[in-house]
Formats: C-alpha cells, sequence, structure tokens
C-alpha cells in the first residue's frame, strides 16, 4: 500500500531492487535461511546446509577500516560542543557503526531530523524541544527524486505497534519553490490512510535528511540505491557453506566402528549376544561369525575418513574469491602457515583496500556533513538563534590499519 499511494502522488518506487535484490542481500546479512540452504540426500532424504554467518564478517570488518573517532563542527569551542551533544545525545557514533555495516551488506543507509516534545507557539514555529535523529536502514529508504546520482527527495518508512495493532508511518521529503517540505502520513495495519494524523511541515533550503551509500559505482538499475557489496559475494558465501556443511557431515559420520566376532561376545540371560564391556557398547557392533569381511577375523576396524585436503584447499579459494568480490584484494582470508590471516595483520602489511577505504570514506563525509547542516538548521529554529558551522572535518580511526 506504501508503493500504491506514492504512486498516487507521483512517485515510482523501485520495486525490483527492494524485492529481488537487496531482500536477498539482507537476509545473508541476518544469516536466515533460504532457498539455497535446503538440500537433499541421494536417498531423498532432507536436510539443511550450515549457515556460517561469515557475511557478517564481511560487513563488520569493513566497517573497521571507516571508523568514525572525532567530529569538529566549527573553530568555535561552543558551537562545536553543542553539535556534539546532539550527536552524543543520539548515541550517533555506535549507530554509525552500525549503519557502516548494513550499508556494506544492503547498499544503503540514511537518517532524518526531527523535533520531539517542542511548543509549538501561534506563528507556527516552536520551542524547547529535543532534536531527534531517526536513523533508517535500505529496507526503510525509497528514493524518489535522483539527480546526477543524489538523492534530491526521499520517502521514510516505519511501523509501530500500538494497542495490539500494526501502524505504518510514512515520511516524505519533497522540494517546492527550491524548499523541502515534509509530509508525515500514517496507515492502520490495513493500508488505510489515518487522515486525523497527517502531518505537513514547511522547511527550509536545508536538506533536513542524509543517505549514506557505497562508494562502488551501482552497475545493476537500482534508482537512488547504493551497490549492495554482498550481492558479488553470494557465490563465494554459498560455497563456504557447503564446505562448512561437508565438514560438518564428514565429522558426524566419523565415530570409529569395530566389527566383532560373536565368539568374543558373552550372552545374558535370554541368550542375546553383548560387547565384552559396557564402554564398548560405543564403538563396538556385533554382527554373526560369518558376516565378518574376513570370516576368519575375530574383529575388524573401521575408520570413516575426514576430506580434511580437500575442505581446505575448497575452503582456501573460496576465502580467497570471497575476499576479492568484496573489495578487500585476494587475501585478506586466507590460511598461512596453518592460520587465517585477517583484519590488521592484512591491511597493515598489505595496503590493497586502502583505495577502496579511501573512497567509502569520502561518502562517509558527506553523509556526516548533511547530517550536521540539519541539526543546526533545526537547532536554529527551536533556539530561535542563527549558529554557523565552519568547516566539518571528521577524523577516521586509523589504528586498525596502522598502530598509532
Amino acid at each position: 500500500f506504501i508503493t500504491s499511494f506514492l504512486a498516487k502522488k507521483g512517485y515510482r518506487v523501485d520495486i525490483n531492487a527492494l524485492d529481488s535484490i537487496i531482500d536477498v542481500t539482507n537476509k545473508w546479512y541476518t544469516n536466515e535461511a533460504l532457498p539455497f540452504h535446503k538440500a537433499m540426500t541421494v536417498n531423498g532424504e532432507s536436510y539443511d546446509l550450515e549457515r556460517t554467518n561469515f557475511a557478517k564478517r564481511l560487513c563488520a570488518d569493513d566497517a573497521n577500516l571507516i571508523e568514525c573517532a572525532e567530529i569538529n563542527a566549527s573553530q568555535s569551542n561552543e558551537i562545536n560542543d553543542l553539535i556534539n551533544k546532539v550527536l552524543d545525545n543520539n548515541n550517533f557514533k555506535v549507530m554509525y557503526r552500525k549503519q557502516v555495516e548494513q550499508m556494506s551488506a544492503n547498499g544503503t543507509v540514511g537518517a532524518y531530523i526531527r523535533i520531539d516534545n517542542a511548543d509549538i507557539l501561534d506563528d507556527g514555529t516552536f520551542i524547547n524541544g529535543e532534536i531527534i535523529i531517526e536513523y533508517c536502514d535500505t529496507l526503510n529508504i525509497v528514493p524518489l527524486t535522483v539527480i546526477h546520482n543524489q538523492i534530491i527527495e526521499c520517502a521514510f518508512t516505519g511501523h509501530d505497534i500500538e494497542d495490539n495493532k500494526d501502524v505504518y508511518t510514512l515520511i516524505i521529503f519533497k522540494i517546492e519553490n527550491g524548499l523541502y517540505k515534509c509530509e508525515n502520513y500514517q496507515f492502520d495495519e490495513n493500508g488505510r490512510e489515518l487522515v486525523d494524523r497527517t502531518q505537513i511541515v514547511e522547511l527550509s533550503d536545508v536538506k533536513p535528511f542524509a543517505i549514506m551509500r557505497t562508494a562502488e559505482n551501482n552497475n545493476m538499475k537500482m534508482k537512488g540505491y547504493g551497490y549492495p557489496k554482498l550481492w558479488s559475494a553470494i557465490p563465494c558465501l554459498e560455497i563456504i557453506d557447503l564446505v562448512m556443511t561437508m565438514w560438518k557431515r564428514d565429522l558426524d559420520k566419523s565415530d570409529k566402528i569395530v566389527l566383532i566376532n560373536e565368539e568374543l561376545c558373552k550372552r545374558n540371560e535370554e541368550g542375546e549376544v553383548i560387547p565384552p564391556t559396557k564402554e564398548m557398547k560405543k564403538i563396538f557392533v556385533q554382527v554373526g561369525r560369518e558376516k565378518l569381511p574376513d570370516e576368519k577375523a575375530l574383529y575388524q576396524e573401521y575408520n570413516p575418513t575426514v576430506r580434511i585436503d580437500e575442505i581446505e584447499r575448497s575452503l582456501e579459494l573460496s576465502l580467497s574469491m570471497l575476499s576479492m568480490s568484496f573489495g578487500f584484494g585476494t587475501k585478506k582470508y586466507t590460511f598461512e602457515q596453518g592460520r587465517i590471516l585477517t583484519a590488521t595483520e592484512y591491511v597493515g602489511d598489505k595496503q590493497d583496500s586502502m583505495q577502496e577505504i579511501n573512497k567509502q570514506r569520502d561518502e562517509s563525509i558527506q553523509y556526516i556533513k548533511d547530517i550536521v547542516h540539519a541539526i543546526v538548521y533545526f537547532y536554529n529554529i527551536n533556539n530561535q538563534s542563527n549558529i554557523i558551522v565552519d568547516e566539518i572535518k571528521v577524523d577516521f580511526d586509523d589504528s586498525y590499519i596502522e598502530d598509532k
């Protein structure tokens, strides 16, 4: 119903991007079971493949490389402290870190600014409100107007529960006569608009929302959305889950078995054959004297094989391909001298990822700048002030790459 409502407003929503691409990458990121994980044995018995959750590891390592350490919003200490207080009150650094992870998975994250608990004056202005940053993941973002790859108009969706009933929110930020307008709509669980809750607020030329996307060029038809980096990694993620499933199934059936001739066994009062000791029941299988492979043998061991060499080689190749497909070079996840080399060790010595990092940091800086500018705009209205921010500088945490 959100799509239909936006269509009536004259906007086209890229349903294919949300349903066919972003929904798939999000399921890999959240480690949900996919149709791929349903398998069947040669005897027709169904079973589930292992889910290693390696997609989460990829996105977490990506976020480590663009960790935000400090934001300097003004040369004035007073103004800088004011901006950082608003950011701290909204848990910005923690949420930014989580958003970078989600962005790596699904390509796009965003935020918009609103005022909570304000006193509305007769002239429509407000005071004494609290500045709130609403953080949104890809599934809650709908680009509406995109010019030169920049999202100019955007909608955000939300979901809440009131009196055990679903309530859906749609917020549209649009431009009219060069100024932003915010339209807030709510719908019940059946998709009917709650007309009495509709709010329309006139804003200024300052963009009240911010969007952060992956820096990698999106070569797919996804209007306004960033490229979901997990999309390229899915074939390798599938191979890793297959390899781990093979390894686990080999280990599940790797218990040693001993076939024992009944001549070595005692019999109970009912005449049933029992192994020599109770402990031997764990590994001994009693067979008749004519059933052993060698009729003259009293016992014979069977040791199932764990295909460790094949598993290690398959895992090595799939990890290298996975690392390359995600933009980390070919050796971020690899076996060296019997161990897996990751993160600081790799990035500190091999600089294959630095170009990717710098591109993404530029995107992150613009995202943070847009949020700061929106905070300043709402702060000035809320406090009837006129503070101005100077050049906004963002310092990233490089301790993950080099030891300071």
